[in-house]
């Protein structure tokens, strides 16, 4: 290759690299999570989301989420799981309600890689409101809050706004909830 052809290369690869990396993730739990990480990478640098992981750990679900996906992940915060009833998580993260934990896991989890502008489009197409279908089996149901937040409803009713959006891995996408939704 002539060398001015390669130096003009290396250059327009420099440039377009710096331009990647100008557009960030969002930050997440204080740390900036990296669209080349997988979920699991990321979930467990966030300070945000202890529960969560630890959570994941105890399920046996870590395996999956390193997997190849793509996955959607609603993932609640600490503050999240802090609003269910005194002593929730705790009885939850007990080996012997490994299956339980599991399924309310894998209800926050979609196949596929779905940005807010992919659901916000799922809800337009369904006037208002869109179904999706959970790993775990169930529905989950989305619908715009505010003009500009996604809400999400579950299938005993309890809902939760998606705080951050869009934080892209390599295996899928993340979007933060302030509640953890239940499955029946």
């Amino acid at each position: 290759m002539n060398r001015k052809i390669f130096v003009v290369v290396t250059l327009m690869a420099l440039a377009i690299t710096s331009a990647l990396a100008g557009m960030n993730n969002p930050m997440v739990g204080g740390k900036e999570m990296y669209p080349t990480k997988n979920i699991i990478e990321n979930a467990v640098n966030s300070a945000d989301h202890t529960t969560l992981v630890a959570a994941v750990k105890a399920a046996g679900l870590v395996e999956t989420l390193e997997g190849p996906g793509p996955f959607t992940v609603f993932a609640p915060t600490n503050e999240a799981f802090g609003k269910l009833p005194a002593g929730t998580v705790d009885t939850l993260l007990k080996p012997e309600n490994k299956a339980t934990l599991t399924k309310v896991l894998t209800y926050h989890v979609v196949a596929g890689r779905l940005s807010a502008h992919d659901l916000m489009k799922k809800i337009k197409e369904g006037n208002g409101t869109a179904e999706l279908t959970t790993v775990e089996g169930g529905k989950l149901w989305i619908m715009q809050h505010d003009g500009k937040h996604i809400e999400l409803k579950d299938e005993k009713g309890g809902t939760a706004l998606v705080t951050i959006s869009n934080v892209f891995q390599s295996n899928g996408v993340i979007h933060v909830i302030d509640s953890v939704v239940m499955p029946n």
